[in-house]
């Protein structure tokens, strides 16, 4: 296995235990994360993850297919949850992209099925309208607006 192979595969492992604070030793100080909810730099990232964990009392992840070379890096991962602000069950699949820097992750990419995970998590709504921009900026404004508010119970993170 390569170093970056590696590093995935701690990085995921220490998610399936819910250890928020391997996971945040992975990522590179100038690191940036993005998906469909969240674009994030520095500390903004371990916050996300540990945001994701401690509300997630439910949360099931598996990962596999890590591949890796000296610069880039990828992986699928699952997860399996409730939905808290609807109580729906959620499995989304989700494809992560990875580059490195200095051992450490770098840029963190993870895309998956909006439409699919809109229909999942908010139900109707989500059938209705996960195909639209404006469902998927109000899901990103929410997600962004709740992080900033956990940022800032949490100094560390500032």
């Amino acid at each position: 296995m390569s170093p970056n192979e590696e590093l995935i595969t701690n990085f995921y492992s220490a998610f399936v235990r819910k250890d928020f604070q391997t996971m945040a030793d992975c990522y590179h100080p100038e690191a940036t994360f993005k998906d469909e909810a969240f674009y994030l730099k520095g500390k903004q990232i371990p916050a996300m993850w540990r945001m994701l964990i401690e509300r997630g009392t439910d949360l099931k992840v598996l990962f596999s297919d890590v591949e890796a070379d000296d610069y880039s890096g990828k992986a699928t991962w699952n997860a399996w949850y409730t939905f808290s602000q609807t109580g729906n069950k959620v499995h989304n699949v989700i494809q992560a992209n990875f580059t490195f820097k200095e051992g450490k992750i770098l840029t963190h990419h993870d895309s998956f099925n909006f439409y699919r995970w809109s229909s999942q998590s908010l139900g109707i709504m989500g059938k209705l309208l996960g195909w639209t921009s404006f469902l998927r900026k109000k899901v990103q404004t929410g997600a962004m607006d709740n992080l900033a508010k956990y940022i800032s119970k949490h100094p560390e993170y500032q």
